[in-house]
């Protein structure tokens, strides 16, 4: 199996939850391609996942340090920051993975770390442009309506989770959000 595959099997592993073979593939991977960052980066989502956000840290810089301005691991290591409540660097992590590749999860981030700073005001007019330029991203619809709905506002959160099913109609979120309205 070459890095490639193997790097798609420690995703795939990832994601059914199978962390000890995850990180055996990681760690293999860093092992015959040190100076390549995607290893460092499987086994920083992985730590992510184990709540050790010293370890992912240590991973995604490793990462960050064997590519260029990639976004994928800038939003990565900002999402860290935001989870040790390092706000500011956080949020020039999710500026600079915007500019490097316009990620959508960045921007959404960004949107959090306004509302973590007390720029509510800011956070939604940053929103109602990601939906703008984006409307066919499902998940901005949903901050939206949760935004809306932890002002209160259920009949106006209604209406964004409803969009965010029309496009992705498969969305367990938004249909969750929609029963939680209708009690």
């Amino acid at each position: 199996m070459n890095i490639e595959e193997k790097l798609s099997r420690g995703f795939e592993l990832l994601q059914e939850k199978d962390i000890d073979h995850s990180l055996d593939i990681a760690r293999e991977v860093q092992k015959e391609a040190p100076d390549t960052p995607e290893g460092y980066y499987l086994e920083a989502l992985i730590m992510q996942q184990l709540n050790q956000m010293d370890i992912s840290f240590s991973c995604i810089e490793k990462a960050i340090d064997r590519s260029d301005n990639n976004g994928v691991y800038l939003n990565l290591r900002g999402h860290i920051h935001m989870m040790k409540e390092d706000l500011e660097k956080a949020e020039v992590d999710f500026d600079t993975a915007i500019e490097s590749s316009d990620l959508a999860a960045a921007h959404r981030n960004k949107v959090m770390i306004m509302l973590m700073t007390d720029r509510g005001a800011d956070a939604v007019n940053y929103l109602i442009g990601r939906i703008k330029a984006e409307p066919r991203d499902a998940e901005n619809w949903i901050l939206m309506g949760d935004m809306i709905m932890k002002g209160g506002q259920n009949d106006k959160a209604r209406t964004y989770y409803e969009q965010a099913i029309k496009i992705d109609p498969d969305n367990e979120y938004a249909q969750r959000q929609l029963e939680e309205i209708d009690g």
